[in-house]
């Protein structure tokens, strides 16, 4: 019997403040990749709200991608796997516009009980978070990369 995972890919941000907005860019261009497959799941999670425990809970695997800072030059991209995830949002505790935050959502998973079997925050470092509805040049490049990293982490996990 072929046992089929799910994968949650959530991209949060504030598309009105430019690099803030990375993670549901980058939902939006998964979006051409993907409707093929069944086994993904693509969620804009806009600026967080504790209705997207739901379907964090739900999910075997959890892919979040988001701006984040972690003094990296602006436009490259990191991926923060398992605990080193959990470490790295516990940690770094942004000044941000969510109405809760990404370790809020976790720590409600953990104590469910629900926390995806695999997760990973692909950080992209902003340039701005100045107001506009266009990621700054470096964070635009790469969306694209972080995009594949996620359908990277997909088949690793899956293999």
């Amino acid at each position: 019997m072929t046992v089929h995972t799910k994968t949650l890919i959530l991209g949060i941000g504030n598309i009105l403040l430019q690099d803030e907005g990375a993670g549901v860019h980058a939902i939006r261009q998964l979006a051409g990749l993907t409707e093929q497959r069944n086994d993904i799941e693509l969620m804009d999670g806009g600026t967080l709200s504790f209705t997207l425990a739901g379907a964090i809970e739900d999910a075997d695997n959890l892919i979040v991608i988001d701006a984040a800072h972690y003094d990296g030059k602006p436009g490259t991209t990191r991926v923060f796997e398992g605990e080193r995830m959990d470490d790295f949002i516990g940690s770094n505790r942004k000044c941000s516009v969510h109405e809760v935050s990404l370790i809020d959502l976790m720590a409600i998973a953990l104590l469910t009980d629900q926390l995806p079997r695999h997760r990973a925050l692909i950080g992209i470092q902003p340039q701005t978070i100045a107001w506009g509805e266009m990621p700054s040049p470096p964070v635009a490049g790469a969306i694209k990369l972080a995009c594949n990293q996620a359908l990277q982490l997909i088949e690793e996990w899956c293999a």
